[in-house]
C-alpha cells in the first residue's frame, strides 16, 4: 500500500496503514482468528477463558514483529527496508537490539515463534494454518 499509492500526501497513506494494523492486530482479524479457533467445539466459553487465550497467541505475534523489526532496522539499509533504517536508533528509543543484542534478539524472536506455533499445535491444522503462516511470515521477513 505504501509502495504503490501515487499522489496521495504521505500523512494520509500512514494513518491508513495504521488503521489497518489496528484491523490485523489483536483487537482484530488475528483476536477474532484466534477466538474462532479456540472456542471450536465449545458448548460455553467465558470471557475470561476467551481473552487469556486470544492474548497468548496474539502477545507472541505482536511481540514477535516488533521484535523482528528491531533487528531489521539495524541490519538493513533503508533501500532494503523501502523507509529510513537506522531512524529508531538515532530517536535513542530502547529496541531489543540495544538492550539484549542482535544474536539474543534473534533468539528470542524465533523462541516467540515456536511459542506461537505450539500454541496453535493442539487446533485443527486447517484452522490454524494461516495464524502459523502470518507467524512464519513475521519471524522471516526481511523488510
Amino acid at each position: 500500500m505504501a509502495i504503490a499509492t501515487k499522489g496521495v500526501p504521505s500523512e494520509r497513506i500512514v494513518r491508513v496503514i495504521g488503521e489497518l494494523a489496528k484491523c490485523v492486530g489483536a483487537e482484530g482479524l488475528i483476536g477474532g482468528q484466534v477466538v474462532d479457533i479456540c472456542s471450536q467445539g465449545k458448548s460455553y466459553v467465558g470471557l475470561d477463558l476467551l481473552e487469556d487465550q486470544q492474548f497468548q497467541v496474539c502477545r507472541c505475534i505482536g511481540l514477535l514483529f516488533q521484535v523482528v523489526d528491531d533487528i531489521l532496522d539495524v541490519t538493513k539499509s533503508s533501500q532494503e527496508l523501502g523507509k529510513t533504517a537506522g531512524k529508531v536508533l538515532l530517536a535513542d528509543k530502547t529496541t531489543y537490539p540495544k538492550r539484549i543484542g542482535i544474536e539474543k534478539s534473534r533468539e528470542f524472536a524465533e523462541k516467540l515463534n515456536r511459542e506461537a506455533q505450539e500454541q496453535l499445535s493442539g487446533f485443527d491444522p486447517e484452522k490454524a494454518a494461516s495464524l502459523i503462516a502470518l507467524a512464519n511470515y513475521i519471524a522471516y521477513r526481511d523488510h
